[in-house]
């Protein structure tokens, strides 16, 4: 069935084709799938690293980046593997600290795969997309978070349109000042 909402269900829900990449990014968050997804591309060889973001938080006990880090390794990820960042408080700070760490480890990544919340897709690929070099090509492997969240069903339940919304609200918030800058 189509609604008149089927664009903002497009533009806020897609993802990519996967291809190898030098790193996994996770935006900060105390989803769990997140990680799942991020173990699973690096145990296909997808990546040789992945870097959760993420600082305190009043969902985790810790910071985001030691919750997800944790999953990481309790699914047989090697700490090696993955990079630290346990700062970020938004998603702009993920991508601009996750930036600095992958520079003060002497990696600078042509291809990334972005490991995020399905409605928050578009948000923290543009973010990241800004804060990146203009010639980092990303992939997207979107989840379905712990909030069960769809394209199919985001509009079917007032507490799924609230998470949807806010997210397209603050693409505009976000990139109303930016886009001027990307232009130049």
């Amino acid at each position: 069935m189509s609604f008149p909402f089927d664009c903002i269900s497009d533009f806020m829900f897609f993802e990519t084709e996967l291809g190898q990449s030098d790193v996994i990014l996770i935006p900060g968050a105390s989803h769990p799938q997140l990680m799942e997804e991020a173990a699973i591309l690096y145990h296909q060889g997808i990546a040789p690293f992945i870097l959760p973001s993420g600082g305190a938080t009043q969902h985790v006990e810790t910071t985001e980046w030691e919750f997800l880090r944790n999953v990481g390794m309790s699914l047989g990820v090697p700490p090696e593997a993955i990079l630290k960042e346990d700062k970020a408080t938004n998603t702009f700070e993920n991508a601009r600290l996750s930036l600095e760490v992958l520079h003060k480890q002497e990696i600078h990544p042509k291809k990334v795969v972005l490991v995020c919340k399905n409605y928050h897709a578009r948000r923290a690929l543009l973010t990241y997309q800004f804060v990146f070099p203009r010639e980092t090509i990303f992939y997207v492997s979107p989840v379905i978070d712990k909030t069960g969240t769809s394209k199919d069903n985001w509009f079917k339940d007032e507490e799924k349109i609230k998470y949807v919304m806010n997210e397209l609200e603050k693409v505009g918030k976000y990139f109303r000042k930016q886009i001027p800058n990307w232009v130049k």
